[in-house]
């Protein structure tokens, strides 16, 4: 049987505007049977980047903070740590980020709480018997919720092809190490013209892989057990990510993570994908360049491979914009993600998400009709 996934488009009316119509399409997929009263719910979306503005607007965040609410639960927003140095390496910072971005509880109206901790290490390991991991870590927020809630920014991706809803579960709600278990297969190495020789890494790393040669930093990669801690310590980003693990093998990761993700939450998540603001890169950039196609919709679904395939077809059905990122497949039914990124087969993450039972890429797309002036 072909799962259940809702869209609304973006035609709206004085007397059923877009947030009701969110709201409309949240009810339609079921979000009642999700949320019960007195549960943590955890709503995991992405802070965005600053200089960034794709990501989803706040304002609609807020409206499925109060259907949650309505519902007796407690909503939280989370999003978790970057790998990467940046602003969003630790909570502080990226809690700044969130809150500049507008996700500050006076717009959202529900806490800002990090999902993984102060530095990205506040995790679970949770056992999968994946293909290619036998358990990944995520973040304990994640893990301790009784609901969980995704709002995804469907756009393209340089390395997975596009991201959405398995994208915000296997990397968003993974922990530091659980995102260098996903990206690399190897160490992390010094950069010695970089490294000041603070110590901070030496002392960060519990695992007595860091050590001191010629005066500069040095990790022994047969000691390093990739919990990523020099990461993020380094203020002089000495310290490198060895970004070696090939494309295919990432999406399969990342999906025997969004596995994880939902573990114990069965018939307790929902995911909401917005297809605005088509992007040809990851919000995680400070930039966001001209969408490749006009903004579509919103989905809902209790199936996150579902929606992401729904997502994808309604993108590659619409026709491309000119002078955008994109290069080919302009046509209605191109390809839009080999249009931006040619070597990504980005089909990979469904299809291995899928077999790992996950959800099904076979889907009912059911419309929620704006009502009638």
């Amino acid at each position: 049987m072909p799962a259940k996934v809702f869209f609304a488009d973006l035609r709206a009316g004085h007397r059923f505007n877009l947030f009701d119509k969110l709201e409309a399409l949240a009810r339609a997929a079921d979000v009642a049977s999700v949320v019960s009263k007195g549960d943590l719910v955890a709503i995991k979306i992405h802070f965005g980047e600053r200089g960034g503005h794709a990501y989803i607007r706040p304002t609609f965040v807020r409206r499925i903070v109060e259907v949650v609410k309505t519902l007796g639960g407690k909503p939280f927003l989370t999003d978790s740590c970057t790998l990467y140095p940046g602003q969003r390496k630790e909570a502080a910072s990226a809690l700044i980020c969130g809150i500049e971005n507008g996700f500050a509880y006076a717009v959202a109206g529900a806490p800002l709480i990090m999902c993984d901790g102060l530095r990205g290490h506040s995790a679970r390991r949770v056992k999968i018997d994946g293909e290619l991991l036998k358990s990944v870590d995520i973040g304990l927020e994640i893990l301790e919720a009784d609901s969980l809630l995704t709002l995804s920014h469907f756009k393209c991706h340089e390395l997975t092809g596009f991201g959405g809803a398995l994208k915000n579960l296997g990397m968003g709600c993974s922990s530091r190490e659980g995102k260098l278990e996903q990206h690399s297969n190897v160490a992390p190495q010094v950069a010695a013209e970089f490294c000041t020789a603070c110590a901070d890494c030496f002392a960060a790393c519990v695992h007595g892989a860091i050590a001191f040669v010629e005066g500069k930093a040095h990790i022994d990669p047969e000691a390093c057990v990739g919990c990523g801690r020099c990461i993020s310590v380094c203020e002089e980003h000495a310290i490198k990510i060895q970004w070696n693990e090939q494309a295919p093998k990432v999406m399969k990761k990342m999906a025997e993570y969004a596995k994880g993700a939902v573990h114990g939450k069965q018939g307790r998540t929902l995911y909401i994908n917005f297809i605005t603001q088509v992007s040809p890169q990851c919000d995680c950039y400070g930039h966001s360049d001209a969408p490749i196609v006009a903004d579509l919709g919103i989905l809902a679904s209790t199936d996150p491979v579902a929606i992401d395939q729904a997502c994808a077809d309604l993108v590659n059905q619409a026709p491309g914009l000119a002078d955008t990122a994109l290069q080919s497949g302009h046509e209605p039914g191109g390809d839009k993600f080999r249009g931006v990124h040619p070597e990504i087969d980005w089909e990979i993450t469904l299809e291995h998400a899928e077999k790992i039972g996950l959800g099904r890429r076979d889907y009912e797309l059911i419309r929620i009709e704006k009502s009638e002036e």
